[in-house]
């Protein structure tokens, strides 16, 4: 499993569970395990009642690293998961569910929620991992233009599910729009040389229309010295 953090399946613990947004969260977290099927209604909640906000100040937008709501989110959707035992149906028609109609901050945390939602020791003892079933949300998420989707959905899920020339893509894109490599899990272990080609054409279109080449491009260019 990829993991991005000290957390189940890769997601931080939701804002430390401390005061007034610990009690909040607490509350939460006891109205869905006695009800799962209140996520619905819930999971929207989360940034009303349990706060929001970046948790690292140097990322407010939530690129490189999840937000309050986020962690938030994803602990709520697990225990709702867990409490219900859903199977992976089940799960994926809720995610996916809450994917459709949120707006995009719980969009992005759909996102973020999914690699723990696929960690079987997350979900041991309770809910079936998500599996492939995330996939159609991530490809969904690198069709917009929204740099925090993107970001959000090339985390750990995508860095283990999504096929090679998808992701490669989804590579380039970060390189169009500028989110930042370092939002990519696990970027360094996946490129390969046919990223590096792909990353060196776009580099010289660049270089050719007189245009600077991103650092980030040249950061993969720097794993395969070699290329011709």
């Amino acid at each position: 499993m990829t993991s991005s953090g000290p957390a189940a399946g890769g997601m931080p613990p939701a804002s430390g569970a401390s005061g007034a947004t610990g009690t909040a969260l607490d509350a939460l977290l006891a109205e869905v395990r006695a009800a799962p099927e209140r996520i619905a209604v819930l999971f929207p909640a989360v940034a009303r009642t349990a706060g929001r906000g970046p948790t690292d100040p140097a990322d407010p937008g939530g690129l490189r690293t999840p937000r309050v709501e986020d962690r938030a989110r994803a602990v709520l959707l697990v225990a709702a998961a867990r409490a219900g035992r859903w199977p992976a149906a089940r799960l994926a028609e809720e995610v996916t569910a809450l994917y459709r109609y949120g707006d995009a901050d719980e969009k992005r945390a759909v996102l973020r929620a999914l690699d723990p939602l696929d960690d079987p020791d997350t979900m041991d003892g309770g809910a079936e991992p998500l599996g492939d079933a995330g996939l159609p949300l991530v490809t969904d998420a690198l069709r917009t233009n929204d740099p925090r989707l993107v970001a959000a959905a090339l985390g750990p899920y995508a860095a283990r599910r999504l096929p090679p020339p998808a992701w490669r893509q989804a590579v380039l894109k970060c390189l169009f729009t500028g989110v930042p490599l370092d939002a990519v899990a696990g970027w360094t272990d996946r490129a390969d040389g046919e990223l590096a080609r792909m990353t060196a054409d776009y580099a010289a279109e660049r270089e050719a229309a007189g245009r600077p080449v991103p650092p980030d491009a040249r950061r993969i260019l720097a794993l395969f010295p070699d290329l011709p």
